[in-house]
This record gives C-alpha cells, structure tokens and sequence, in this order.
C-alpha cells in the first residue's frame, strides 16, 4: 500500500507542473471538447507507459544509450525544433472551421469535426520528443526502486498511482478547461491559441538552450 501512496504522492507533483503538455491539454479541451483533450492525453500517457515499459525492461540498456555524451543535445534539439514547429503551426494556422462558424452564427462548436487522430499524435511527439521525460522516469525508476527494495508486485502498485493519478489530473483538467469554455468568445478561444502557440515556441527555444549549455 505505500508504494501505491508514494506513486500518488509523484503523480500529484508532477500534475502542477506547467509545460507544453499543459497548454497542449487546455487548447485542446477549449477548442475541440473533453473527447478531444482526453484523445490528445492518451497520447502522453501511452507515451509516459512506453517510457516505464522500456526502462523496467531494459533498465541498464536504456541508461547506456543516455549515457552516450551526444544523447541529450542530439534528442534535445530535435525535440525543441518539433517544438518550435508546433508553435509556429498554432500561430499561423487557419482558425478551425468550427471557431469560424461560430464567429459568425450562434451555434455550438461541433466537437465531430475534431481530427482525433492528429490529436493523439501531437500528445504522443510533444511528451516523447523530450530528452528530460526520459531521463525523469530513468532517475525516479532507478532510484525509488532501488532505495525501496520494491519487489515487482510493489512496483506495479508504485507506476499505477504515478499514472493513475497523472491520468485523473490531466483529465480534470480538460474538465476544467472545456468547463471555462462556456464563458469564452471565439474571439477569447483564437488569443488562447496564439498564448499556446507562443508557449510551445517558448519551450522549444528553451529546451535547445538547456541542451546546449
């Protein structure tokens, strides 16, 4: 069992953390609806879960490939440009045909015109194109397992409340942001789509940095 609340206790930390995920989840949950943003968040998770999966596999593999001197800079910088792409594609991109609608005629968005697919790959790419997630669930597995003697079964109990709870919080949040749509103009819904474009070119620029300092 406190495996199971240590698991929590992370899952709960990394919930108030502000990144690219966290604006990917609000614009999604705005723009396109709960269905969307949780679409979007099934990406990330299956990412992070791919991430474990791996790592608890193959634990001294992985750290020897991130070990290799050229690994964060090479990965960082991809994953800062991808980044920046999305950014710049957020910014200058048409409005969605369904916040142009409602622009001019007073009809709810239809959230059917949302291209779900598209969503689960941006929230797949934007959590594994960062060097640092994975390096994160290296040192967390790494040193909580080892420091607790976790055997397999307390393990499992510790990365079900990590995702667990990271799962519940992404998914409030969406709640939430598809909650405050309500109260938002068109006009509200495209500024917060050029403030989450500017924040995904925001974090690129600074992922580059921190890997090339």
């Amino acid at each position: 069992m406190q495996a199971l609340l240590d698991g929590i206790s992370w899952g709960l930390f990394l919930c108030i953390l502000i990144g690219p995920i966290f604006f990917a989840l609000v614009q999604a949950g705005i723009e396109q609806g709960f269905k969307a943003g949780i679409i979007l968040g099934s990406g990330i998770w299956v990412s992070d879960m791919l991430f474990i999966a791996l790592i608890y596999c193959g634990l001294s593999s992985v750290v020897a490939v991130t070990e290799w001197d050229g690994f964060t800079p090479t990965v960082g910088v991809v994953g800062g440009l991808i980044l920046i792409a999305f950014g710049i594609g957020t910014l200058f991109s048409k409005a969605p045909e369904v916040l142009k609608k409602e622009a001019n005629e007073e009809h709810p968005i239809d959230y059917k015109n949302a291209s779900f697919g598209s969503l689960w790959m941006k929230g797949f790419i934007v959590n594994t194109v960062n060097p640092f997630t994975l390096l994160f669930w290296i040192g967390l597995l790494s040193s909580v397992s080892v420091k607790n003697d976790f055997s397999e079964s307390k393990a499992v109990l510790f990365f079900v409340g990590i995702m667990g709870t990271i799962i519940l919080t992404d998914s409030l949040k969406v709640l939430l942001a598809q909650f405050i749509r309500q109260w938002m103009t068109a006009h509200h819904i495209l500024w917060m789509r050029r403030i989450s474009g500017v924040a995904f070119f925001i974090f690129g620029i600074v992922m580059i940095v921190r890997v090339m300092l």
